[in-house]
């Protein structure tokens, strides 16, 4: 008997990253997009809602909320619901799919309240079946700290409590043992089972799990060859036997021949012997009992070895939501960073024009200090080449001065010795040409 997962985590905002991930518009490297078309959303939304991250804001806005939801508070809560690999594969074979996935929405509904389930997607292009869930924690009923506040006596009369939202008292930790408990009753049709109550067990890092799993492959493949030899011998052992049986029953047909009696007679009289020693003291039986028992103890190995493989397949499903967990998270921190400098090109305009100015001072050829100095208003004395992405070519720059300046409009222009760098690269290449062009009349 298998295992039920579910897991629980909070989000917060809108949780855009996850709907990606869940509806697919990014694809995950773990995900066979040859079978997307199989995954399928169980919750129907409303008329105006278009996906999952909508779906959230509309229950936010008709839950009837009275208080504002501050920046930082959770708007929603993910669920993973789904069982051990090698269950999951026997529910789709059995083809009651659809029958685990309607048992999981009513128990997601009757647990979490209809209108709070605001999807429910199921994944069947990953390695194992699964639903991701998600809720929001809207709960009806006083506050915690409102049952300490009733020790004061009130000169006003307070209305009566309201729908708010809480996911600290939805994921509270009785609550999490609660959901562990009836989730199971409910999945104990398909044959899992809850987790062990109160496990002091600690998670190990992929790598030393799977360092772990490979040398108990190893050492069983090495047990396996040890008891497979060991079978071998046996088996030899017992066709000796029986050739001997064999060589018995011709020796005996043999000696009723007239012409071989004398000499068949001394001669299985000796192949006799020689058997009966053999078969003496029950030997093949007791043979046959150890190859028996070295049958059994290579099935138990098998058994083994196949259990492990579902551990893999196990690891490799969880370290696979892990680094969507991770990549989703990466590409919200870059959302936040682009959203951090739009506002910062908005509330200085000057920002941007100096961002620029930076980069072209280091395509022109001034290094990070010179640059630095030139962003700041410094004159500085420059002897180099200098590159003109205009011309595609270098101009050599002999002792000149360099300086950024800004005019009314707060634009900023690099001059070379107080010519704009264009004029100054357009004269320098001019005067290179005109020379080119003396040195050939010349010759």
């Amino acid at each position: 008997m298998g295992y039920a997962v579910l897991h629980l985590e909070k989000a917060k905002d809108a949780d855009s990253g996850m709907s990606a991930h869940i509806e697919r518009t990014i694809q995950p490297k773990n995900a066979n997009p040859k079978r997307t078309y199989l995954n399928r959303e169980l919750i129907q939304f409303p008329e105006e809602v278009r996906n999952r991250t909508e779906a959230i804001q509309h229950r936010l806005n008709t839950a009837g909320l009275t208080r504002k939801i501050g920046k930082n508070q959770v708007q929603a809560i993910r669920i993973v619901l789904t069982g051990t690999h090698a269950d999951m594969e026997q529910i789709e074979k059995n083809g009651r799919l659809d029958e685990w996935c309607q048992d999981n929405v009513d128990w997601l509904r009757k647990t979490y309240g209809a209108d709070n389930v605001v999807s429910a997607v199921l994944h069947m292009d990953e390695e194992t079946p699964h639903l991701h869930a998600t809720i929001v924690p809207i709960v009806i009923g006083e506050r915690k700290k409102q049952k300490k506040e009733q020790t004061v006596k009130k000169r006003y009369r307070t209305k009566a409590p309201g729908p708010r939202l809480c996911a600290d008292e939805v994921m509270s930790r009785a609550n999490l043992i609660r959901y562990q408990d009836t989730y199971a009753v409910q999945m104990a049709a398909y044959g899992l089972q809850r987790g062990t109550k109160g496990s002091e067990a600690q998670h190990i890092s992929t790598h030393e799990y799977y360092r772990s799993l490979i040398a108990q492959g190893e050492n069983l493949q090495a047990n396996i060859s040890q008891l497979l030899e060991k079978q071998e011998k046996a088996s030899l052992v017992i066709a000796e036997a029986e050739r001997a049986k064999k060589d018995l029953a011709r020796i005996k047909a043999e000696a009723k021949t007239e012409e071989l009696k004398n000499s068949a007679t001394k001669t299985a009289t000796s192949v006799l012997n020689g058997v009966n020693s053999l078969l003496s003291g029950n030997k093949v039986s007791r043979l046959k009992k150890e190859n028996a028992q070295l049958h059994r103890e290579i099935e138990d190995l098998n058994d083994q070895i196949e259990r492990l493989h579902a551990d893999i397949q196990q690891l490799k499903d969880n370290h696979a939501r892990e680094m969507n967990r991770a990549n989703e998270q990466h590409q919200q921190e870059i959302i936040n960073l682009k959203r951090i400098l739009d506002k910062a090109y908005q509330w200085f305009p000057s920002f941007k024009r100096f961002l620029n100015m930076e980069r072209e001072c280091l395509q022109y050829g001034f290094n990070e200090e010179q640059t630095d100095k030139l962003m700041h208003g410094h004159t500085i004395n420059y002897s180099g080449w200098l590159h003109s992405n205009e011309y595609r070519r270098n101009a050599l720059a002999d002792n000149v001065s360099a300086r950024v300046i800004r005019d009314e409009k707060r634009n900023l222009f690099l001059h070379i010795n107080q010519t704009p760098i264009a004029q100054w690269f357009k004269e320098q290449f001019r005067i290179g040409q005109s020379e080119s062009q003396r040195k050939g009349i010349r010759r």
